[in-house]
């Protein structure tokens, strides 16, 4: 995502996310408990707009995505999006799904790290949406549900048959996607889609103190080995070495990689300033 901007003027309030920054780190939180944070159009547009903000000012380092309440996100609201769809024609329904797949393209490729804090649910487009962060920060109470099938609709709904396959493997993958059978917490750490498991009702605080960490780190090193982690997916071998060694010899004109020369030499802690 390109820093350089128009006319358009940075968005001050979320109608349908809660926003918080502090210190380098962006917390966005969905804030509708009374329907398991149930997404609406809204939610998912704002949610594209917010993280394409974000990009473009090279602000934040790092971000947590969580869910109020009970669950971490319960999927796309019944009756404000099922029932919606139901009325639109195939140009407006393509209009609508191309929408939650760009949410899930913005979530990878923003230049810094996301981690998803999960707690109680995260079921069809919420568990998309863990599934696209770069870390899922989970506790005991956790359970990950790929219910398109379920609905009468295929597994593979915003990237979920691209991006399970590669962190669960094929296996695993087939069987959430063609089942939509819940996976809870211990069977989710075991086959990979958890990263980290924490106490039960540790998942928030676990998710920011991982944030902090990486809001202190080298941000530009972070920001391209996303970069590299998504793009390398689907190239061969020597594409794949030829486009680190570019990247390495970029970064190694870097004020960072000079500045922890200097610090190991000095015998203190890098400072990093993510350039």
């Amino acid at each position: 995502m390109s820093p350089f901007t128009g006319s358009a003027a940075r968005t001050p309030d979320w109608r349908h996310l809660r926003v918080d920054l502090e210190d380098g780190v962006a917390t966005v939180t969905l804030a509708r408990p009374a329907k398991l944070n149930a997404l609406t159009f809204g939610a998912y547009a704002d949610l594209r707009d917010f993280l394409a903000e974000l990009s473009r000012e090279r602000s934040v380092r790092a971000l947590v995505l969580a869910g109020e309440g009970r669950g971490f996100c319960s999927g796309g609201d019944v009756d404000e999006i099922i029932g919606a769809t139901l009325a639109m024609d195939t140009a407006q329904l393509l209009d609508f799904n191309r929408m939650t797949g760009q949410v899930v393209r913005a979530v990878r490729e923003c230049p810094f790290p996301v981690i998803a804090a999960v707690h109680g649910v995260a079921a069809g487009a919420g568990a998309v949406l863990a599934l696209a962060a770069d870390f899922r920060v989970a506790d005991p109470t956790a359970r990950f549900a790929f219910l398109f099938t379920r609905v009468g609709l295929s597994g593979g709904d915003m990237g979920a048959a691209y991006l399970l396959p590669r962190v669960v493997g094929l296996g695993h993958a087939t069987r959430l996607l063609m089942l939509g059978e819940p996976v809870r917490a211990p069977e989710a750490e075991r086959i990979g889609l958890i990263s980290e498991l924490t106490e039960e009702g540790r998942a928030d605080e676990a998710a920011q103190a991982l944030a902090r960490r990486l809001a202190g780190g080298p941000a530009l090193a972070y920001a391209q080995t996303k970069a590299l982690l998504t793009a390398e997916l689907d190239m061969p071998l020597a594409a794949s070495v030829e486009l680190d060694a570019s990247t390495q010899a970029l970064l190694m004109n870097g004020q960072d990689y000079a500045e922890f020369h200097t610090a190991f030499k000095e015998k203190r802690p890098p400072k990093w300033n993510g350039r």
